[in-house]
């Protein structure tokens, strides 16, 4: 299979301009008559008649209603769309079984042709590259613009081809606080959703220069998110997106939904980006000593877990501690355990250090800072000094939690009730989504 590539520099349709729609706010739910009665107005009056679409969508590690957005989303493309794709934007997750896509997007009692005929699901095979089109390279010195000054190195633009090998390239997934680009979803599901490696690592790298905590939750266009959208502009198809902002907490049985925004995925992203802002994140009037997060069943190493610190760090106080309570946890990462050798460390613990650790995979070094939060590293005296505490109450033994640099604690021994009841603990049920700041 012969690889399509497109330079940086070489001529490109130009790009779909479509300002955002958007019903729904952060106060409100939609009821599931709007969403599908949303997403069918917004889609039927888009060209698609003859035109293929490779719909992106996110894993189980992301909370939203999925068979309910893609049911609407079918019922649009159905008898118009030449072919329908679905890929799954794992990044560098582990595949989802059969199973689990069919649980995930909702055809797990008919079958995937009865309830969505016509459409194909895939997940996004980024250990093999024969999965990957080679869109040009973003230049060192444009890099040097994009990064303000922090990296000055080429970077190559691969994707899956799928994305490339149809008209239109239709993103449907959530947007939320995150630790490498600030705000999640739009284009952050080409990149590094279904990205090659190197665009993977450097996007990374750049936001661990900055610091999760300096770039959780931000809404403006930082410097990954611009890296982002220039990697995006070298895709040849169509580029729109469902952005949609669940409810952090829901009564109705399933994941709901606050917004769903529709347009180009800049634009979509956007307006999305606002509601977030305003819905996921909970200020507090004081930092705290302690914080218990109770990490969910749907984050199943700590890779993916971690989030439970990314959102809870710039609440604690210097010398406090995050204890990450997840008994289900029972590996630090199912694809990348060079994690373990490395271990968790802060951002300067690799500048300083830099020939040792280069050659290594940077979205891997990147993850290490993330969850180590901030700190300093003396070079001189090989000293490093963490502002907070980060401990694991998981199903990983105590051996490989002290190997990697992190505390240990038996979650046999954890009392929830108790934490509750401690004015110095902050208990987080269902962290990872929701991001906590200071007023």
């Amino acid at each position: 299979m012969s690889s399509t590539s497109t330079s940086s520099t070489s001529t490109l349709p130009e790009p779909v301009v479509l300002p955002a729609t958007t019903v729904g706010d952060a106060t409100g739910i939609l009821s599931s008559d709007e969403v599908s009665a949303f997403v069918r107005e917004q889609l039927d009056a888009y060209p698609v008649d003859g035109r293929s679409v490779c719909i992106l969508v996110p894993d189980a590690t992301r909370t939203v209603p999925l068979p309910l957005l893609i049911k609407a989303v079918h019922a649009s493309l159905a008898g118009r769309a030449t072919r329908m794709t679905v890929l799954v934007a794992l990044g560098t997750h582990a595949a989802m079984s059969d199973e689990a896509l069919a649980a995930h997007l909702g055809y797990s009692e008919k079958g995937l042709e009865a309830t969505y005929p016509g459409m194909t699901v895939h997940n996004h095979e980024w250990w093999d590259p024969e999965t990957f089109a080679d869109l040009g390279t973003i230049p060192a010195a444009r890099m040097r613009e994009l990064s303000e000054g922090r990296l000055d190195v080429d970077v190559p633009v691969h994707l899956n081809r799928a994305v490339v090998e149809h008209d239109i390239a239709l993103v449907v997934g959530p947007v939320l606080p995150h630790e490498v680009v600030g705000i999640s979803g739009g284009n952050k599901y080409f990149f590094p959703g279904v990205a090659g490696q190197d665009i993977i690592d450097i996007s990374h790298w750049l936001g661990a220069l900055i610091t999760s905590a300096e770039i959780i939750g931000t809404t403006a266009q930082t410097p990954v998110r611009a890296l982002i959208d220039e990697g995006a502009a070298l895709i040849p198809a169509d580029r729109l997106a469902f952005c949609v902002v669940g409810a952090a907490e829901s009564d109705h049985g399933s994941p709901a939904l606050h917004s769903v925004s529709f347009g180009d995925t800049i634009a979509s992203w956007s307006a999305a980006a606002q509601v977030c802002a305003e819905s996921h994140v909970t200020y507090l009037d004081a930092p705290v000593q302690r914080v218990l997060s109770l990490v969910p069943a749907m984050y199943a190493d700590i890779w993916t877990g971690a989030k439970g610190f990314y959102k809870l760090e710039p609440v604690v106080a210097d010398g406090g501690e995050v204890i990450l309570y997840a008994p289900h946890i029972t590996q630090i990462s199912e694809m990348h355990p060079e994690i373990v050798e490395i271990g968790y460390h802060c951002r300067d613990y690799f500048v300083k250090q830099w020939d040792r650790f280069s050659h290594l995979h940077w979205g891997v070094l990147a993850h290490s800072t993330h969850l180590r939060g901030a700190g300093s590293y003396d070079a001189e005296t090989r000293e490093e000094r963490l502002r907070v505490q980060v401990t694991l109450a998981t199903g990983i033994p105590e051996q490989v939690c002290r190997e990697a640099n992190l505390g240990y604690l038996d979650p046999a021994t954890v009392d929830v009730g108790a934490f509750e009841a401690d004015p110095g603990t902050l208990v987080v049920p269902n962290a990872g989504e929701v991001l906590f700041r200071l007023r």
